[in-house]
C-alpha cells in the first residue's frame, strides 16, 4: 500500500510527521512524503522518498509580513487571517497542485489536522482515504479554551466550545480562498468552515501527546485517538562539537534557550534581552539561533552559541529550557524532565505554556511582547529552583514511559493493514 503523507509549517511540524514514515516502511508501507521544498534535506536524512512541494516556509516567515504575523501572536485573530492569508495566497494554489501529483500513484494520505480541508478535497479527488494527524488538539471541547485562543483560561464548557469553534473558523479563512479556487478548477463545490469542522470530527484523527499532559476529552468522537507522543531513538549520525561537549562538562549544567521557527521583528533587541537576562542569573546558557529569533553574534564568556542540536541529546544535559512553546519542543522538554520557561510567540504555545504551568513542570508563560530582561531573569531562577526541578523529573518519567509512535503505528496497521 502507497500512502503520501503531507506537511507544512514550521520545523517541528515536519519533523513530527517525519517520525511516523520509517516505522510505517518497516511494517511493508510504501511511503512518500510531501513537503515545501526547503525540508528537502530534512527528510533526505530520514531516508524517505520525498516529493517537493512549491513554497519556501523559512523565507515566507521570514518576509516582513511573517514577521508582523509573529508580532502580532494570537492578540488578534481578525488580522491575522489577513497576514496569513497574504502569506498563504502566494503558495497555497501552488501546493495545492503540488499535492494532488503527489498522490498520483497513493493508495492513501495522512495529513496534519490543520490542513483537513485541503487533504480530504485532494482524497475525494483521488478517491483514497484520509487520515489526520496533530500535535496539538484541535477538536472544540468544553473541558478547555481552544489552543490558539486569546484567553487562555476555562471559560466553562459552553464558551470553551465556542472558542474551538472559532478558532477553528479563524484557521479554515487563513486558507479558503486559495483551496475553494483549487476545489473549483476541479469541479468541486466550494466549502465553508462547518465542512473544516466536521472533516476533523468525522476522519479518523491521531493525536500524538500524552493523556497525561492532556486528558482525552469525553466529548470528542470515537474517530479520536490519542496516542502519547511520538518520539525516536536519537540520532547516532549526529555528533556535537568537541567544543559543545567541553562546555556542557566544563561546571554545572547550562540553561537552554531557543526559540526554533519562530522569527524576531528585531533579532538584535531579543538578543540583546536574552543576554542580559543570562547575565542577571549568573547562569551559563546554550543559546540556539534557529530561524532567526535570536542573533549568531552574541559573545559572552558563559553562553555558547549554535545552530541547533537534536533536542533529544542536548535537554536532559541542561537545567532548564526556555523556548517558544512547540508542541514538539514542549514535548522534549517534559521528556527529558527540565521544567520549562515558555515565550510565546503565536497561536497555540500560550496553550502549551499554560498547560505545563498547570502540570508544575515550569514557569508561567511570558508572551515574547512582554518579555523583559527582568521577567526571564526571575523564570530562569524560578525553574532552576528545587521545586519546579523536582517536579519536571517526575513528569519526565511519566512521559518516557510511554510508547505513543507505536500505539500510532498499530492504530495504521489496523486501519490499513489489510490493504498491504
Amino acid at each position: 500500500m502507497r500512502i503520501t503523507l503531507f506537511a507544512a509549517g514550521s520545523q517541528g511540524d515536519v519533523l513530527f510527521c517525519l517520525r511516523l514514515l520509517p516505522r510505517l516502511s518497516t511494517e511493508g508501507f510504501e511511503v512518500l512524503f510531501a513537503a515545501p521544498e526547503n525540508f528537502r534535506l530534512l527528510a533526505e536524512s530520514y531516508g524517505v522518498p520525498f516529493f517537493p512541494l512549491r513554497g519556501d516556509v523559512q523565507q515566507i516567515m521570514a518576509s516582513e509580513t511573517g514577521k508582523e504575523f509573529m508580532a502580532t501572536g494570537s492578540r488578534n485573530p481578525v488580522k491575522n487571517i489577513a497576514l496569513m492569508r497574504k502569506m498563504v495566497s502566494r503558495i497555497g494554489q501552488q501546493m495545492s497542485e503540488d499535492l494532488l501529483l503527489a498522490c498520483e500513484q497513493a493508495d492513501a494520505l495522512i495529513t496534519l489536522a490543520i490542513f483537513a480541508s485541503l487533504g480530504a478535497t485532494v482524497a475525494e479527488l483521488k478517491q483514497i482515504p484520509l487520515l489526520l494527524i496533530e500535535p496539538t488538539p484541535m477538536l472544540p471541547t468544553g473541558d478547555f479554551p481552544a489552543p490558539g485562543w486569546p484567553v487562555q483560561a476555562n471559560l466553562g464548557p459552553v464558551f470553551n466550545r465556542l472558542s474551538g469553534i472559532a478558532m477553528l473558523a479563524f484557521i479554515f479563512a487563513w486558507y479558503k480562498p486559495s483551496l475553494n479556487e483549487f476545489r473549483r478548477q476541479n469541479g468541486l463545490r466550494s466549502i465553508a468552515s462547518r465542512d473544516f469542522i466536521r472533516t476533523l470530527r468525522t476522519t479518523p484523527l491521531l493525536g500524538a501527546y500524552s493523556e497525561d499532559v492532556i486528558p482525552r476529552p469525553t466529548d470528542w468522537p470515537n474517530s479520536a485517538q490519542i496516542t502519547g507522543y511520538w518520539f525516536e531513538p536519537d540520532d547516532a549520525s549526529w555528533q556535537p562539537t568537541p567544543e559543545l561537549v567541553a562546555f556542557l562538562e566544563q561546571s554545572e549544567p547550562p540553561i537552554y534557550i531557543g526559540f526554533g521557527s519562530m522569527t524576531a521583528k528585531d533579532p538584535e533587541a531579543l538578543s540583546r534581552l536574552v543576554l542580559d537576562a543570562v547575565l542577571l542569573t549568573g547562569q551559563r546558557a546554550v543559546i540556539a539561533t534557529g530561524w532567526g529569533a535570536i542573533t549568531p553574534q552574541i559573545n559572552a564568556e558563559r553562553i555558547f552559541v549554535l545552530d541547533q542540536a537534536p533536542h533529544s541529546w542536548l535537554f536532559p544535559r541542561v537545567q532548564a529550557v526556555v523556548h517558544h512553546g512547540g508542541a514538539g519542543t514542549t514535548a522534549e522538554a517534559l521528556r527529558a524532565g527540565k521544567p520549562s520557561v515558555i515565550v510565546p510567540f503565536i497561536v497555540d504555545q500560550q496553550f502549551w505554556g499554560k498547560r505545563v504551568e498547570a502540570m508544575g513542570a515550569g514557569t508561567a508563560p511570558i508572551p515574547v511582547r512582554k518579555l523583559s530582561a527582568a521577567r526571564l531573569a526571575d523564570a530562569i531562577e524560578k525553574a532552576c529552583g528545587e521545586e519546579l526541578q523536582k517536579n519536571a523529573a517526575e513528569i519526565g518519567r511519566i512521559i518516557r514511559a510511554e510508547h505513543g509512535l507505536d500505539r500510532a503505528v498499530d492504530y495504521i496497521r489496523e486501519l490499513w493493514g489489510d490493504r498491504i
